[in-house]
């Protein structure tokens, strides 16, 4: 949308364009839907209003983007639908904290107040992700963006919360739940970290009733107050003589009884468990095969609820450590042994999570989950790529029934409402229940305090923002949605759901495909986190940072002064000066790149530098060709002739098409990007505008016109090929250079996509160009093996080329000009060439002989040094690679990256003595 008028800057700056050229999109409503084709639509997956953009959003986002811009161009009525997740527990962390800060608490401001500044707060501060998009140049329809709290969506959620409850659906019961005691609710597993970390192993004695003892080991000594028995396998022969018996348990003295199952290793420990059915998962299960008790001996903030107990009152640690240290006096531990073991910690507390027994709503998800299992097996939706479709199969046919409330404020309450005799009645709204039960204004009735699972409202995503429960336009012309780009971690917590929810509501799929990516990881492949100090922000990758902010940035927040230093290091070494502005373009590109099919992502500053150059070669080319075809004849009316190189670029150009349009159907983003990038930079900007110089030099030739008509409409093409994946610098010199070749249009965006006509592919003109580059290729290359100077003017001959005399005559003045040749001379059959060094290409034997070209002596000097050289650097290869320890302890990948330095260092000694030899037997 920039104005063709202005004058195209001498050097990309993407500063200079990218915001304006958004500002201008969204100005005009480019993003709506307005094709004429089938409807397309993409749901974004809705980050968290509290969130920033980090890689993994971005990488999502420039696939999501790429897809609906390239449906958009191909004419389809798309719509990628935008918004935010309310994010009920990080959310209200966030307000909570500012209240702190300020001296308030959320309990003292009250549920309506503390409501108001989580709302006031969003309003401040929660649109911040929204305008890290639009830098990534998203091309979303702002005019629908929601947000799951908003009133649409809050109807449709209590809509389907009230039928699954009224079809037996939904439920309330007692179960174990991950319990977070800081923020004291229920949270999902996505929520809860594990990882490894140092403790210990007690061994405790177990007095059994009939005299003796058993060893019991433990990881969690303070809940054996809870423990309903001990278990043993049933196959152990050191225990089977004791099961059914009874044991006592340790500082309490009651009795217990010692049962068999297969869930104990008898490998572990002593082969002898605890079982707490109220405060393990595990052990939960084992209880329900065995009918034992559930003793909760926690209240909500983990500390010991026994009344009448010495431990009563005392918080988990403390009841270790008082249980351990009463244990050690009863004679009763046994002995305490060093143990790694991994530690469930709140994602966003960091407290050890608590498995714990309480009172919930859940969603019955059996009579959900056949119909969604049958929606992939039956091909109505299909997993990109398929493996994750056992991934899926393997989550559904073991699903558990699904805890949909939380203990906070900040989401959407539940509707149920109590009398005061606790009978529970739901409904859409508190009118709706007393109508629904006949129950008079004198019944006095209180709303549950709970509200619902984050995931609850998203897994209505696809359908609730295009309208229902409303049979709405949209939701008639865009749902189901085509694909869903989405990581593999959230398969069962968001797709599942959203499968099991859309077909419960809706009849049909949500989506037609599932796209999952893998996980952006930093250059080592090493996860990344504000603990290792290799976060990237990608807007800083986009706008550039200095090493000053970029050292404050990693490093704020952090307790520990020596990983603050060991981070401001391994920073400065990373990034001396700083990140560069990359711009949008070169970062979309270096993700794109990397897009292979549900592979982990290693982001390697070397690809986005290699994606920025590539803007400044599109850029450079543009102004080029609008250097030379502006205010001239581009062939646009009347006849043109076309010439080898122009109807070979024509070729390429098809061919490049194809591979582009093969690749977006196959969600191969990364060969969609090898394929354009090998043509612009190769094929288009190394090759064709070099060969359109010598046409251009003569501006009046017949040839001229064809060959300016040919730079534009290239050109053109490949801007709107380029568009998806690039769409800031697309459409900048789009604007320059659609005008040409005739095309008009508000926008790129707008235009066709180009689609292959194979018509055009010139079979002729693609093998004469395959040999006119081959030869001078050769030259290029013997340039550089021989240590000739490029700028000096050499001789060539062609050896055994009779058959291409004609095609290298019509082509001489071109051949010449671009291997810089004095002349080229034409071998008879059988004569003899001078001593010269050699090129091949196919049959052809592209000659340049050396006599008087180079400095003999310098030059066996030169190789001399290298061959040294070269010959130090792979025995040194050799001797690590002969080291047992290196092989057996390097990483794999730095194993064979030795290999591979050692084969390069072989094959370049082989062509230096080549060389050496070759020279050497020069006369002189």
């Amino acid at each position: 949308m920039t104005e063709p008028s202005q004058a195209l800057a001498k050097s990309y700056e993407p500063g200079e364009i990218e915001k304006a050229v958004y500002a201008q999109w969204e100005a005009s409503g480019a993003f709506a839907p307005s094709g004429q084709g089938p409807g397309y639509c993409i749901v974004i997956p809705p980050p968290n209003v509290t969130g920033s953009l980090h890689m993994g959003h971005a990488f999502q986002d420039t696939i999501m983007d790429a897809l609906t811009r390239y449906h958009r161009m191909l004419g389809d009525d798309t719509l990628w639908q935008p918004g935010t997740d309310h994010a009920g527990i990080a959310t209200q962390m966030v307000v909570e904290r500012q209240l702190e800060a300020a001296g308030e608490s959320r309990v003292a401001l009250g549920r309506e107040r503390f409501l108001q500044a989580v709302w006031e707060w969003k309003a401040r501060s929660g649109g911040r992700i929204s305008e890290q998009l639009r830098r990534m140049g998203a091309s979303v329809d702002w005019s629908r963006e929601r947000f799951t709290l908003d009133e649409g969506l809050s109807r449709a959620v209590r809509e389907v919360f009230v039928r699954l409850y009224d079809e037996g659906l939904i439920y309330r019961g007692q179960r174990l739940v991950n319990w977070d005691p800081r923020l004291q609710t229920a949270v999902s597993d996505l929520e809860v970290t594990a990882e490894e970390e140092d403790g210990h192993l007690w061994h405790i004695r177990y007095p059994l009733s009939s005299g003796g003892h058993l060893v019991v080991a433990t990881t969690r000594p303070e809940t054996l107050l809870g423990d309903e028995a001990v278990a043993v396998h049933p196959e152990d022969p050191r225990y089977r003589h004791l099961v059914g018996k009874t044991a006592k348990l340790p500082l309490t003295g009651r009795e217990i009884p010692i049962i068999a199952d297969d869930y104990v290793d008898p490998a572990f420990g002593s082969g002898c468990v605890k079982i707490t059915p109220a405060h393990d998962f595990n052990d939960y299960e084992v209880g329900q095969r065995h009918g034992l008790a559930l003793t909760n001996i926690l209240d909500k903030a983990a500390c010991i609820q026994l009344p009448g107990s010495p431990y009563h009152g005392l918080s988990r640690e403390e009841a270790r450590r008082r249980i351990v240290a009463d244990l050690e006096a009863a004679g009763l531990l046994d002995h305490v042994q060093p143990h790694k073991l991994k530690v469930p910690r709140g994602e966003r507390t960091q407290v050890v999570i608590e498995p714990w027994l309480t009172d919930q709503w859940y969603v019955r998800t059996a009579d959900l989950a056949a119909p969604a299992l049958a929606a992939v097996e039956d091909g109505r939706i299909r997993f990109v790529p398929e493996n994750w479709d056992k991934t899926y199969y393997e989550w559904m046919r073991n699903i558990k029934d699904w805890c949909i409330s939380r203990q906070i404020w900040w989401g959407h309450r539940i509707p149920a409402w109590y009398d005061e005799a606790g009978r529970v009645y739901v409904a859409r709204t508190e009118d709706e229940a007393r109508a629904r039960h006949g129950l008079g204004a004198e019944v006095a009735l209180s709303r549950d305090p709970d509200v619902l699972d984050t995931w609850f409202s998203s897994a209505l995503w696809p359908f609730s923002t295009l309208g229902w429960p409303e049979r709405t336009e949209d939701l008639a012309r865009f749902y189901p949605t085509q694909v869903l780009v989405t990581g593999f971690d959230i398969i069962f917590f968001w797709v599942a759901r959203m499968i099991m929810m859309g077909l419960k509501f809706t009849g049909e799929v949500p989506f037609r495909e599932v796209y999952v990516h893998g996980l952006v990881l930093d250059a080592k492949g090493q996860k990344m986190s504000k603990s290792r100090g290799n976060v990237i922000d990608p807007i800083d990758l986009i706008d550039g940072i200095s090493l000053a902010d970029l050292v404050a940035k990693r490093t704020s927040g952090l307790m520990q002064p020596a990983k603050a230093e060991e981070i401001r290091r391994a920073t400065e070494q990373e990034y001396p000066e700083g990140i560069p502005s990359y711009g949008a373009d070169a970062l979309r590109m270096a993700f794109a790149s990397l897009a292979t099919q549900g592979r982990n992502i290693n982001f390697d500053r070397a690809r986005i530098d290699s994606y920025r150059n590539f803007c400044n070669k599109l850029w450079n080319a543009t102004r080029f060709v609008l250097l030379n075809t502006e205010n001239a004849d581009c062939g646009n009316e009347g006849d043109y002739v076309l010439d080898t190189g122009d109807r070979w670029i024509v070729s390429r150009l098809q061919e490049t098409e194809r591979a582009v349009e093969e690749a977006f159907a196959a969600y191969r983003f990364d060969l969609a990007t090898q394929a354009l990038y090998g043509f612009v930079w190769d094929d288009y900007c190394s090759w064709y505008l070099e060969w359109s110089k010598t046409v251009l030099a003569d501006a009046d030739a017949p040839a001229a016109r064809g060959t300016r008509r040919t730079l534009v409409r290239v050109l053109e093409a490949a801007l709107r090929l380029l568009h998806p994946l690039m769409p800031f610098i697309t459409e900048t010199l789009w604007a320059k250079v659609a005008p040409l070749c005739g095309r008009a249009g508000p926008t790129i965006m707008r235009a066709p996509y180009p689609r292959c006509d194979a018509s055009r592919i010139d079979e002729r003109a693609t093998a004469d160009m395959q040999t006119l580059m081959g030869i001078i290729s050769a030259v290029r290359t013997i340039r550089g093996e021989m240590n000739i100077a490029p700028a000096a003017r050499i001789p060539v001959l062609l050896d055994g080329a009779q058959d291409l005399a004609g095609l290298v005559q019509a082509h001489e003045r071109t051949i010449m000009a671009l291997a810089r040749l004095t002349g080229i001379t034409l071998l008879a059959r059988g004569e003899e060439a001078p001593e010269s060094a050699v090129g091949l290409v196919g049959a052809v034997r592209v000659l340049i002989p050396l006599q008087g070209l180079i400095d003999k002596t310098a030059e066996l000097r030169r190789l001399t040094k290298e061959i040294e050289k070269t010959g130090r650097e792979i025995e040194r290869a050799r001797t690590k690679l002969a080291r047992p320890d290196f092989v057996a302890r390097a990483p794999a990948a730095v194993v064979e990256e030795e290999r591979r330095r050692l084969k390069d260092f072989e094959e370049r000694l082989r062509k230096l003595s080549d060389q050496e030899a070759l020279i050497a037997a020069l006369g002189g």
